[in-house]
């Protein structure tokens, strides 16, 4: 008997949890209501079923969603998928699979909204899955589409977390729901506070969603939650309309509805005492219309005066949909001080990314500042330098597949190839000219064509690619608003080296001394042994060579083709003249200035940068007017000349 009793309660206990291990008893409770699912009710089924916390509701969630659930006609619940008539099914509990004939089984299709709480329900499960892709998708889903039913179990999911990144952001998530759904005011407040320092486009999305604003228009003014005034002179037809969708005003007559009235409205061949001959005339028909008013047979015409006493007459506002003012205020302390963060950070950016662009400049001018600048040649083929420059780079990699390898190879060897590239021209074309600009102009200009002719011989007309090492692959992310990719800070380190080695070169070697000799004083350069035409070659080479090396460092973001060297020459060109012909701290501050006042430009007109070009153009051109010779004019006798 003892024994019989234990037996009895060992079942009585274990049933319950037999039963607490499936999910079919479940469905088929609210079968009904799974099988033809409603918005409206069916909230009931999905709390049932989320109650039961099974590891398999899960599965049976997703499938649901995503229609791949099925009825079979004595109404247990199987996740199937159809092939040629044909089911292959799996059991919601012991995921054992069978096949059966489609006509046996009905398929559930809840639609777009069901599927949308059923995705709400899911994510309490998926956001504690064993499976991180589970918990990033269930965490990516409520970024998409917050709700205040996910602020609870995105809480709770929280401490669990053993992911960093994921953790970090499941608070980040939780501090934005708290925000907008949080159930006491301070903790709403709190979330609040903590976003003053967020400039991210979520935070600032948030913000303003709490100082979300309706308009409305009434005879007085509300006495609360007033967001502004409205003046509806501004825009006085579409202020009517609203008085007109607010039953304050009646429509305004077309011109359509004036004729039908005043034909409704004829007597003995006259419309109000006026004969019908006269009704061509505009004023006539109002004169008409406005008679028919006045006895009431019609409504009273909406002349101009008549729409501007009835906008007069009342108040046009728009409300805060939030009704605490102590969150509002919070709400707006915070999108201030956001939004003073986003116009600093927004400056930054602005200024890394002049930064950028003034290094590149430099890079391509700074091998013309010394043939232009010390020589005195107009070389108009210095872009097809850089063009060489970047189709050495890309035949490095053709025959180096590691980047990082060909990188450090292609910047010596372009360096190389350019040098020569430049002391063949300078002794066949450029010695012949000296003290000819204009020749030389013209000369350089059909090398330049040459040049670029060849390219497409040898390369073609396609863009080729000059890819970069993954250690320059990304940006360098402070925050949504300040980024700048490695590439570009790249171009930034190796325009500081060039601006170093050049200054040593001219400062602090023999070449470098006799080079500002012969800029200073030919002649008296000549008299101390020096060999004019040999510094000329050299230093033409070392210009040429400088700009091969920018054009590996160019091409590594900008497309390389025959023509890119045409988008570098003008603003070279203008680098120089503006910073001081022959001068490298005037090379420095010409591409500073040219670079910053292009970034200018463009930000107050962010959707043509053609037009900044040719704005910044017309600067320079105004800028030489005034100084002539430049930021950093040369001193001494060779500013004389």
């Amino acid at each position: 008997m003892r024994s019989a009793l234990i037996a009895l309660i060992f079942m009585m206990c274990s049933t319950p949890a037999a039963f607490a291990q499936t999910l079919q008893p479940i469905l088929q409770t609210h079968a009904a209501e799974i099988a033809k699912p409603s918005r409206g009710s069916v909230s009931e089924t999905l709390d049932a079923i989320a109650a039961s916390g099974l590891p398999q509701v899960t599965t049976f969630l997703e499938q649901w969603s995503e229609k791949n659930v099925w009825q079979r006609n004595d109404g247990l619940f199987f996740i199937g998928t159809e092939a040629d008539g044909t089911l292959s099914l799996t059991d919601v509990d012991t995921q054992a699979a069978s096949t059966a004939p489609k006509s046996e089984f009905k398929q559930l299709k809840p639609n777009g909204g069901v599927r949308r709480l059923i995705g709400t329900t899911l994510v309490q499960f998926q956001l504690t899955d064993p499976d991180l892709t589970r918990r990033e998708t269930a965490v990516a889903s409520i970024a998409r589409r917050p709700e205040a039913a996910q602020l609870a179990p995105l809480l709770a999911s929280i401490d669990p977390e053993v992911d960093p990144a994921l953790k970090a952001r499941k608070v980040q998530l939780a501090n934005f729901l708290s925000a907008r759904f949080a159930s006491e005011p301070s903790m709403r407040i709190a979330a609040i506070n903590s976003l003053s320092t967020d400039t991210s486009v979520e935070a600032r999305a948030v913000l303003n969603q709490i100082l979300t604003t309706t308009s409305g228009v009434s005879a007085q003014k509300p006495n609360s939650n007033i967001a502004a005034i409205l003046d509806p002179m501004v825009t006085p037809d579409a202020s009517y309309a609203q008085l007109v969708a607010a039953d304050l005003a009646p429509p305004k007559q077309t011109p359509a509805d004036i004729r039908k009235a005043l034909e409704a409205n004829i007597i003995d061949g006259r419309i109000a005492g006026f004969p019908l001959a006269q009704m061509n005339d505009p004023e006539r028909r109002e004169a008409a219309y406005a008679g028919l008013a006045a006895n009431g047979l019609v409504p009273v015409l909406i002349t101009q005066t008549v729409r501007d006493a009835a906008l007069n007459s009342h108040v046009f506002y728009t409300l805060y949909e939030e009704p605490n003012a102590d969150i509002k205020a919070a709400a707006q302390t915070a999108l201030r001080s956001v939004d003073s963060r986003v116009a600093t950070a927004q400056a930054a950016d602005l200024t890394l990314d002049a930064l950028s662009l003034a290094s590149i400049f430099f890079l391509a001018a700074i091998g013309l500042a010394i043939t232009f600048g010390v020589m005195g040649v107009i070389n108009m083929a210095h872009g097809e330098f850089i063009m060489m420059g970047a189709y050495t780079g890309y035949v490095v990699q053709l025959f180096v597949p590691n980047y990082t390898v060909s990188l450090i190879i292609a910047l010596p060897l372009s360096f190389a190839v350019t040098f020569a590239a430049g002391v063949v021209m300078e002794r066949l074309v450029i010695r012949r000219l000296y003290h000819r600009p204009l020749e030389t102009l013209l000369a350089t200009f059909g090398i330049s064509i040459a040049l670029q002719q060849l390219a497409k011989n040898i390369f073609g007309t396609q863009a080729r690619p000059l890819t970069s090492p993954d250690w320059l692959a990304g940006a360098w992310v402070v925050n949504d608003v300040i980024q700048i990719s490695f590439i570009r800070i790249a171009i930034f380190v190796l325009a500081l080296m060039f601006l170093g080695l050049i200054l040593y070169i001219l400062k602090r070697t023999r070449l470098g001394l006799e080079v500002r000799a012969v800029t200073q004083n030919p002649g008296m350069a000549s008299s101390m042994g020096i060999n004019p035409d040999r510094i000329n070659m050299m230093t033409f080479g070392l210009g040429s060579g400088i700009a091969g090396i920018a054009g590996v460092a160019i091409g590594l973001y900008a497309k390389v083709t025959s023509e890119m060297g045409s988008d570098y020459i003008v603003q070279s060109f203008m680098t120089v003249v503006v910073g001081g012909v022959g001068n490298v701290w005037g090379t420095l501050a010409g591409a500073a200035m040219i670079g910053f006042g292009q970034k200018g430009i463009e930000w107050l007109n962010p959707s043509n940068t053609l037009a900044a070009q040719t704005y910044m153009i017309l600067f320079v051109i105004l800028f030489i007017q005034f100084r002539p010779k430049g930021i950093v004019a040369l001193k001494g006798r060779a500013a004389g000349d």
